[in-house]
């Protein structure tokens, strides 16, 4: 009986430590369960399978062979293969995972499990698609329509984008490295969200604009005073879309056909910009007329050229530019840049100096409150030069301020040494009038007009009858 007591304890205790190796390897036992699942499932169903060649019958290169190469290496899979091979990117801390040969990975697509297979031949290279012959009528066409998709994001977002100016006839490229980002920008955080929304919409509706039977583009209208952001704004777009930039300007254009010529040369899923847009429109200072500019917006009378274009255009003000040019269709999104306020200068300070805050912020919000601002360029550049220092730098921006304050103050309202904006609140409250001392600390109307005289003479004009006015009017008739 002993014995079996003592068996029975050892027997429970070989048990349970079996237990608890399941339970430390349950992500191993999941994966072999898994994969015994797929190979049963393997078994029951009859598969079709499909080759895609490196090259056609011609010897020429099969397009979509490059692109279910990308697609494939694209999968998270890919880490699960047997064999997989590791290469450097075109950055130097990139590392790009590619498939070994002869190797295969699974792929999931509504609800529908596939297979890739990456085979090598004797003279040639070629994906098998395995698929099960059930699934292949209801999944076989939008999968591959899925994989178009997927490979020309992935192609568009790893190539380098490029910088395109307008010469006398054709376009000059250079290496566009701008590092602007929306986060790095100074503008309200709800707005940036719902800009990054707007243009992620757009790039995946072109079946829906087919089907409207409207020209697949979209167009940005960024106004606001020199300064605000408006060009790292487009260098923004550029970098989120991948996009490159066709920077447009409108003095090397010589007539309408010439700016359409322009816009015919720009590739697909391009970024257009015409910056300063009002000052070539007030000061005429182009040969392009008002209908050429229009039908520029429009895209050639919206034509298949504008294949998931973007045109963005800029302006310092909205004020005197024709309706037209600005009307629904021809610019989709209005986007106002201000001069900056307390929330702007705080991202300012966290981009700059990386102070989310600090015992001056209190100072600088009531000095903003006071109506006194500047552009986040000038603030910028302020804490720039001073980001060893983040007291120092928010110092001379307080300082910045306040000479800016005291300048608009001075000229009535006609703008300081860095620039202010006129609110509406400014604009219905007087301004105080400024009070001009001597060196002695003393008020000048007080040394020429002593108090007792002007009691004397105040007394005077009442005994005469005469209606009492101002003090000032009557120091100014002592005056003269």
């Amino acid at each position: 009986m002993f014995v079996f007591y003592v068996f029975l304890v050892f027997f429970l205790i070989i048990l349970l430590i079996f237990l608890v190796r399941i339970f430390l390897h349950r992500t191993a036992l999941i994966f072999v369960l898994r994969k015994w699942g797929e190979w049963i499932d393997d078994r029951i169903h009859v598969h079709q399978h499909l080759k895609v060649p490196e090259f056609n019958e011609n010897c020429q290169q099969n397009q979509f062979y490059q692109k279910v190469s990308v697609y494939v290496n694209s999968l998270a899979s890919v880490e699960d293969s047997d064999f997989t091979n590791l290469f450097s990117g075109k950055k130097s801390n990139d590392i790009v995972l590619c498939l070994d040969d002869d190797q295969t990975i699974t792929d999931t697509f509504l609800g529908a499990r596939v297979s890739w297979m990456n085979k090598i031949g004797r003279n040639h290279r070629s994906f098998v698609l395995k698929i099960k012959k059930k699934d292949k009528r209801r999944i076989l066409k939008p999968y591959l329509q899925h994989i178009h998709t997927v490979s020309d994001d992935i192609v568009q977002r790893r190539k380098d984008l490029k910088l395109h100016i307008n010469t006398d006839c054709t376009w000059r490229s250079l290496p566009f490295e701008h590092p602007a980002n929306f986060e790095s920008i100074a503008l309200d955080p709800d707005l940036k969200t719902k800009v990054k929304s707007d243009l992620e919409s757009f790039i995946k509706s072109k079946q829906y604009y087919q089907k409207l039977g409207r020209a697949w583009k979209r167009s940005y209208l960024l106004y606001g005073p020199s300064g605000t952001g408006k060009s790292s704004f487009v260098a923004a777009m550029a970098n989120f879309l991948s996009y490159d930039v066709y920077n447009v300007n409108l003095s090397q254009v010589s007539d309408d056909s010439h700016l359409n010529m322009l816009l015919l040369q720009t590739t697909s899923k391009s970024l257009i910009v015409v910056e300063d847009l009002d000052r070539y429109v007030a000061e005429k200072s182009t040969t392009i007329t008002l209908s050429g500019l229009m039908n520029f917006m429009d895209g050639l009378l919206g034509s298949s050229f504008c294949d998931g274009r973007i045109m963005v255009f800029t302006m310092n003000s909205k004020e005197g530019i024709d309706s037209a040019l600005l009307r629904p269709g021809r610019i989709d999104f209005h986007i106002y840049f201000p001069l900056c306020d307390f929330n702007s200068f705080k991202s300012l300070a966290g981009s700059y100096l990386g102070v989310k805050e600090h015992k001056l912020f209190p100072q600088v919000e009531e000095i903003f409150q006071t109506g006194a601002t500047m552009s986040p360029a000038e603030i910028g550049e302020l804490m720039l030069v001073n980001r060893s220092s983040p007291s120092r730098a928010l110092k001379s921006v307080i300082t910045a301020l306040q000479s800016n304050r005291r300048s608009s103050v001075g000229s009535g309202g006609g703008g300081g040494k860095f620039g202010h904006r006129l609110s509406e609140s400014a604009a219905s409250s007087p301004v105080p009038p400024s009070t001009d001392e001597d060196a002695s600390g003393v008020a000048w109307k007080d040394t020429v007009v002593p108090k007792e005289f002007r009691k004397l003479y105040g007394l005077f004009r009442l005994k005469s009858g005469k209606k009492p006015e101002s003090l000032d009017h009557d120091q100014e008739i002592i005056e003269r």
